[in-house]
């Protein structure tokens, strides 16, 4: 392999309920919109797709893909070492990685202007963001296998940065480097929105997804000097764009940000404020007190949960996402989703990619301008 820019995407899945497959379907549609654009930049000599899914073998490959079979199974992933293996056996000198469904409404330009920047730097790593990456591109040290590379993608940048001695900078906050699919609710905002790719949007079509919760949202997000509450791990960026571009007051409570990456959540030290507050006032008070100051909410619900220490599955973190309260079997998360359900204002739940690239989309969607 020469000097050029390899890109490596990672897609792996073992879905155990209709929601997980249902996330699985859409994610797998906006990968190869990510690898048709790919193929449309002259500076990637190579794609390489890591998965363990059959079905993406064929219509990869057609899209120019080297497609590399896994069969271990998800839980022996282990994303550090599989880097570097791919690293090692590809002999990579510049990559550009993604997971499968990062970043997902990437442009053509911005894979180029990536490029550029990689192809520009030496010892350099230029990410979307520090502390949950979607994508990165990187030039490969030397010593890339003297160090443990994290289980998980999340902390990536910074492992390169703080152990690898590579400068770190991040990529402008834009739409496309942003985006991505997470949770059910973001399936929601992109069938809800006009940004999906022409796959994405055809697997999105046949999703029991409703979006009459969103909907509501947005005509609140469109009226003037209305109150918007957004809970969770909010970051400033969103904050800043909701604010030039809405006219909204908003009320923020941010917190736990970055607790995947720095290792909170493992160490049991999660803690939340509205947390401690719903144990005072208890789940009841609390959505009422919500109505009583805001028209519409976003909660990324995941930091609640840590919280409280539970190990709920995909399944049951996704089913609440979609408001299936009925469906549920843990009381705290079938009173807590039913509360937002039957709240007198609209309360759209899911994760991280809630607070952060889909509210980028919702306003990218009802206030366009260049990002």
């Amino acid at each position: 392999m020469g000097q050029g820019i390899s890109a490596l995407v990672f897609e792996g899945s073992h879905p155990k309920s209709w929601v997980e497959e249902m996330m699985v379907k859409v994610r797998q549609a906006a990968l190869l919109d990510n690898l048709e654009k790919i193929q449309q930049v002259p500076h990637f000599e190579a794609v390489y797709l890591h998965t363990n899914r059959p079905e993406l073998v064929s219509p990869a490959e057609e899209l120019g893909a080297k497609v590399i079979l896994n069969k271990k199974n998800i839980e022996e992933f282990h994303f550090g070492r599989e880097l570097q293996d791919a690293i090692q056996q590809h002999e990579l000198k510049r990559v550009v990685c993604l997971n499968g469904a990062g970043s997902p409404l990437i442009t053509v330009e911005e894979l180029n202007m990536i490029c550029h920047k990689l192809l520009s730097r030496e010892q350099f790593v230029y990410t979307n963001n520090t502390q949950s990456v979607d994508i990165i591109a990187f030039t490969v040290p030397d010593n890339i296998n003297q160090v443990e590379l994290p289980a998980k993608d999340n902390s990536l940048a910074m492992t390169l940065r703080d152990q690898l001695n590579l400068k770190m900078e991040l990529m402008p906050h834009t739409l496309g480097l942003l985006f991505d699919i997470d949770t059910p609710s973001d399936l929601i905002v992109l069938k809800e929105g006009p940004f999906a790719g022409s796959r994405t949007r055809k697997a999105l079509e046949s999703m029991p997804l409703d979006g009459s919760k969103l909907a509501a949202a947005k005509l609140i997000l469109k009226e003037e000097y209305e109150d918007i509450a957004i809970i969770g791990r909010v970051g400033a960026p969103v904050i800043e764009r909701l604010n030039r571009l809405l006219k909204l007051r908003l009320r923020v409570f941010s917190e736990e940000r970055g607790m995947k990456s720095l290792g909170r959540i493992e160490a049991k030290e999660v803690i939340s404020l509205l947390g401690l507050l719903m144990d005072h006032a208890g789940l009841e008070h609390f959505f009422q007190y919500l109505a009583q100051v805001a028209r519409c909410v976003f909660i990324d619900s995941r930091v609640l949960m840590y919280h409280y220490q539970y190990g709920f599955s995909d399944r049951e973190r996704f089913l609440s996402d979609l408001g299936k309260w009925d469906d549920l079997e843990n009381p705290w998360l079938r009173e807590f989703t039913k509360l937002a359900v039957t709240c007198p204002v609209p309360v759209i739940l899911g994760g991280h990619s809630l607070v952060s690239g889909s509210l980028w989309a919702l306003v990218s969607e009802l206030a366009p301008d260049d990002g």
